[in-house]
């Protein structure tokens, strides 16, 4: 049921971007959003509070959200109206994939013992493109059981150059009886 909703309301958000041709900025504002509530699990908390009033949960949108352009804060108030705040996850989650698709973005995931700095992403970055002829939106997750190299996962493909995976082949090798 929630992702049916989260679905529809992602929709009507995506629909509202293209119309207004403000795709990119709400695409921006969204990912703001969900990096927010990932840092601050306790306004995921506020905006679930029964206790806590609609007024008060719009008046905190309009304070911390208050650069957005003003469709979008008008969405998370109309959220909030609808008591739907519990999916606001999943509807940016969802109008992502939508946005990058239109915008035709690809999602990678660059998998690291520890974070890449942003002269090492932009490089993974531009090598993706220039591979898949799309633009690449990266994340850097860190993997300490990589030990070191990268893992990176474009859509169904991945690249694994860690250590760790070069360990597992030579220990296959190994018990294959064959040369590591």
């Amino acid at each position: 049921m929630a992702n049916e909703v989260a679905g529809r309301y992602a929709e009507a958000l995506f629909q509202l971007s293209k119309e207004m041709d403000q795709m990119e900025e709400r695409k921006e504002e969204a990912l703001v959003l969900r990096d927010a509530l990932k840092m601050n699990p306790e306004l995921s908390v506020f905006f679930r509070a029964v206790r806590v009033t609609d007024a008060e949960k719009k008046a905190l949108i309009d304070q911390v959200f208050g650069s957005f352009l003003p469709e979008t804060r008008n969405f998370l108030k109309l959220l909030v109206d609808k008591d739907r705040m519990y999916v606001l996850d999943q509807i940016l989650a969802e109008f992502i994939l939508l946005a990058n698709q239109e915008l035709g973005i690809e999602t990678a995931t660059v998998a690291s013992a520890r974070p890449l700095d942003e002269v090492q992403l932009n490089r993974i970055r531009e090598a993706l493109e220039k591979k898949t002829g799309h633009r690449i939106q990266l994340e850097n997750k860190i993997d300490k059981s990589l030990i070191a190299g990268i893992k990176v996962t474009t859509g169904s493909s991945v690249t694994d150059v860690t250590i760790a995976h070069k360990i597992e082949g030579m220990k296959e090798a190994l018990l294959k009886g064959g040369n590591a």
